[in-house]
């Protein structure tokens, strides 16, 4: 699968009609605050994870965080912008309301160069938002309201966007849905109908552990490229040590991408196992949020490519490396630039 490696990136304009990584995902507008761990215990949440709430808890807690700053985000959305900043082509399916938050949302995107497929709402929940709470030490904990994200399904899927993309990228979060299921399914029977690739993030612990085995089903049936930090992938095949689980998932997708933060990732494909070592951040980590998505981004860019699974993988980390060292989950910097040093 993986042939040509390029000395450099490829920074022309991308083929007329070609898109390299089309994302579906939760349509969301990410609003951010730097707290205290006593606010997170105050309101019961457990750093680091990922929780769902409704439109009364959200607006409890946007009332007490400190001052915030709103940027469009939603994990698969964050991933297509990325892809875009290295320089390639990507489209997002999702579902926003026709509200302020929704054309902020689509705006965003589109003058990211990315394209969007997405008929907003009149009726039903707003657009959704996610409240992202940064501790001291940049982690981040996710509080999800949802909206007209949730009222995605297989109806919103775009034949023609799913043959056009090399590869089709699935956000484990929006599994939270059932109806968002179905669009799973659609979309990966008419990815491998049209030769293309179907990849998924398993996006959260908690969010394995909702839905163990339909992923396990999913990964199985359905995923060529698998991506999970190192508590996802011991959280699918309810395992303690990372080891176990790269033994696991070798024999049920053609890749799987195991992030582990500052230990770098391993990269597994059939007997290939490459580790592959994380980029440094001369300022520091400042905020956690977006590092998986933008991972993602950089190796899908290079898997679109054709680059070697260590340069997609480097890529990668670059990609993850800079988002952290900034307040927001989408790329301020040229990564295309930063990138052109892997070879």
């Amino acid at each position: 699968m993986i042939a040509s490696d390029p000395a450099v990136l490829e920074n022309s304009p991308p083929d007329a009609g070609r898109i390299d990584v089309v994302g579906i995902g939760n349509a969301l507008v990410d609003v951010l605050s730097h707290e205290s761990e006593e606010f997170l215990a105050r309101h019961n949440l457990i750093k680091g994870t990922m929780a769902l709430i409704d439109k009364e808890q959200a607006d409890v807690l946007y009332d007490e965080m400190a001052v915030a700053v709103e940027i469009s985000g939603g994990s698969a959305a964050n991933t297509m912008v990325g892809i875009s900043s290295l320089g390639g082509s990507a489209a997002f399916i999702g579902r926003v309301h026709d509200d302020q938050l929704g054309a902020i949302f689509a705006h965003d995107l589109r003058a990211s160069g990315v394209k969007v497929s997405t008929t907003p709402a009149v009726k039903g929940p707003p657009t959704g938002r996610c409240l992202i709470l940064v501790t001291p030490d940049a982690e981040r904990t996710l509080n999800t309201f949802l909206g007209a994200a949730s009222d995605i399904d297989e109806a919103d899927v775009t034949s023609e966007l799913i043959e056009q993309a090399q590869i089709t990228y699935l956000e484990g979060y929006l599994y939270d849905q059932p109806k968002a299921k179905r669009a799973f399914h659609e979309a990966a029977r008419i990815a491998h109908s049209a030769g293309r690739k179907v990849a998924l993030t398993l996006s959260d612990p908690f969010c394995v552990d909702r839905h163990r085995d339909d992923f396990l089903k999913l990964v199985e049936d359905s995923i060529d490229i698998l991506f999970a930090n190192e508590s996802e992938i011991c959280s699918l095949y309810q395992v303690s040590e990372f080891d176990e689980a790269l033994a696991r998932v070798r024999g049920h997708c053609e890749i799987g991408v195991l992030t582990r933060g500052e230990n770098g990732a391993v990269i597994v494909a059939g007997s290939d196992v490459q580790a592959v070592p994380a980029h440094p951040v001369p300022t520091g980590i400042v905020d956690s949020t977006g590092a998986g998505d933008l991972y993602a981004a950089g190796f899908l860019f290079g898997l679109s490519r054709d680059y070697s699974l260590y340069r997609c993988a480097s890529i990668a980390a670059i990609a993850a490396a800079e988002v952290i060292s900034h307040i927001g989950a989408r790329p301020e910097a040229d990564l295309a630039a930063l990138a052109n040093s892997v070879s």
